[in-house]
């Protein structure tokens, strides 16, 4: 009896917990903290499977990323009942997610009528130069005054136009009035508040600031960018803000609790971390790699490659507070390339030693331009180099020039940021899966110049999530006043390198960069089958052809000889 009454009062001292979804491009997770020390109590993750069906193509199934929120959320359930807390006491859940992917979904139906494509995916560049080379000077910058964006294949614009040009489920949809569009968050919201039974259909300005149809002053959908793309409205989600009630949970054990906060991961990264005061900044290290760094009530404009992104909106009567972004498309997926497609290591964890091992890349230098370059270039033409190889180079090297490319990546953008700003960042704060390789953030600092500072609670993305959500009007559990935010201890990592050798490596990665360009420098035209064919270049049709009749020619004569 007394050890029941002691475990019932062990659930009442905990106070309040909030929770959050995190849903990731590799993974998805759920968590649960506690409101007032922000303390993680319990999670669970599930990976997410991504398909590759054609060359730069990257989707996912929008059926297993919800089912994976299900069983995080149904195990983490688990996990607080087996340590005696009680789950009544979570009042609000907060989400979070890979920004950009794009989703379609019949409303009557509730299933989705097309695979989501990812923000990696390249699909769209043939669309993306079209679009380009119908603007005044074929300017990529053109909508950047409303939508602090250049026309790229990242944003989801694009991605819609796509599936509204080329899945005829998705046009009959359209023309049915019974097509829905959404990123992540809104196709997780909807399906968790009901779905086809009356589901909410939203998002909120972080995510929408990233669709290419959001106009980031007015702070709602704009007409004109929907007309340019010749996407029509009443298929987007409604617009809120980051932090208020969207709906209640439908189904499950966590029935009845309110979604009340909604935030893209790079902008819930920002608020983990704290990051409210205007020049405050974090780096994000994922599956791409992202620096945000707040600009506080006004959206700057940036002259050295950056995005204007907004950082947050945190309640219905706030103002929004923007963000200069620098975003890097490849970091973690290097370290999952090597894995999966080379087999160079087992597990993402034994990059660090394997790199360690000879802690040097010997002159090798990587460029991962999987998808293009992302800030500061914009490149869609680049492609992913491995330079600088010898007789003596072997896997060790490639994984640690591997390493220093997600560094040097950050070096560009952190420079971009500097010129932007006028004021150099005197350290980095740091969140995100990579940075629990302690190889890799001493090589970050080290490349920069500057400390490196990473919070010993690494899963600052749900902090970020859940504090919107606990903070949000009718649940009031979470407070963001300066004074009662939680003290965060951190582990600093100083640079140890002289800063000569530092701009010497960093002078031969830019050139390594410059080599990787330019590699893709035509759509390449489908032959009636879908498939390229190699007569779609000219030069190289001639060539082949020539080569042909020459081949012909020479037999011929050889026969007429005989």
């Amino acid at each position: 009896m007394n050890e029941g009454m002691a475990a019932s009062s062990d659930r009442v001292m905990l106070g309040p917990l909030v929770a959050a979804i995190d849903q990731g491009t590799s993974s998805t997770r759920f968590l649960v903290f506690n409101a007032k020390t922000a303390e993680l109590l319990s999670h669970h993750q599930v990976e997410i499977e991504q398909s590759f069906p054609k060359e730069g193509w990257v989707e996912e199934d929008p059926k297993e990323i919800l089912q994976s929120v299900y069983e995080c959320m149904e195990r983490t359930c688990e996990k607080l009942t087996q340590l005696n807390i009680d789950i009544s006491n979570i009042k609000a859940i907060g989400v979070t997610n890979q920004r950009e992917t794009t989703l379609i979904w019949d409303k009557v139906t509730g299933e989705p009528l097309y695979n989501a494509i990812v923000w990696l995916d390249l699909r769209t560049q043939s669309t993306v130069e079209r679009l380009i080379n119908k603007t005044p000077g074929r300017n990529k910058n053109h909508l950047k005054h409303k939508t602090g964006l250049p026309i790229s294949t990242y944003f989801s614009a694009v991605k819609l136009r796509w599936l509204m040009d080329n899945v005829a489920e998705v046009q009959e949809a359209v023309l049915s009035r019974r097509a829905m569009f959404g990123t992540v968050d809104s196709w997780l919201i909807w399906c968790l508040t009901g779905g086809k039974s009356g589901g909410v259909h939203c998002t909120d300005v972080t995510n929408a600031s990233r669709t290419m149809l959001f106009n980031i002053h007015t702070l709602d959908w704009d007409p004109e960018l929907c007309k340019y793309f010749d996407i029509p409205m009443e298929i987007l989600p409604k617009v809120r803000s980051s932090s208020e009630i969207y709906g209640l949970m439908k189904s499950g054990a966590l029935t009845g609790i309110p979604l009340s906060g909604c935030l893209g991961d790079q902008s819930a990264a920002l608020v983990g971390q704290m990051c409210f005061q205007d020049g405050q900044a974090k780096n994000t290290y994922g599956t791409g790699c992202f620096l945000l760094r707040n600009t506080g009530l006004k959206p700057v404009m940036s002259d050295h490659g950056l995005l204007t992104t907004v950082a947050y909106k945190l309640g219905r009567d706030q103002p929004a507070c923007y963000a200069l972004e620098g975003s890097v498309a490849i970091a973690g997926a290097v370290v999952r390339w090597l894995k999966d497609n080379l087999g160079i290591v087992q597990c993402s964890t034994e990059i660090e030693k394997l790199a360690a091992s000879v802690g040097t890349s010997y002159g090798c230098y990587f460029v991962p331009a999987f998808s293009g370059l992302y800030a500061p270039y914009w490149e869609p033409s680049a492609r992913g180099i491995i330079c600088g190889l010898t007789q003596f180079t072997n896997k060790s090297h490639l994984a640690f020039a591997a390493l220093e490319a997600v560094c040097f990546q950050t070096r560009e953008i952190l420079d971009a940021m500097n010129q932007d700003s006028g004021i150099p960042l005197t350290q980095l704060q740091v969140d995100g899966g990579m940075t629990s390789n302690k190889l890799l953030m001493q090589l970050q600092a080290d490349i920069l110049c500057i400390p490196v500072v990473k919070p010993s609670m690494p899963e600052t993305t749900a902090l970020g999530a859940a504090m919107a959500a606990g903070s949000a009007e009718g649940v009031s559990v979470w407070s963001l006043k300066p004074e009662d935010l939680s003290a965060v201890t951190s582990d600093k990592f100083d640079p140890q390198i002289n800063p000569d050798e530092s701009e010497l490596r960093y002078a031969r990665w830019k050139k390594a960069v410059q080599k990787s360009m330019n590699w893709e420098t035509s759509e390449p035209v489908p032959n009636g089958n879908g498939e390229t064919s190699i007569f779609s270049s000219a030069p190289l049709g001639l060539y082949i052809l020539g080569s042909m009749f020459m081949l012909i020619g020479a037999k011929y004569i050889a026969g007429f000889q005989d």
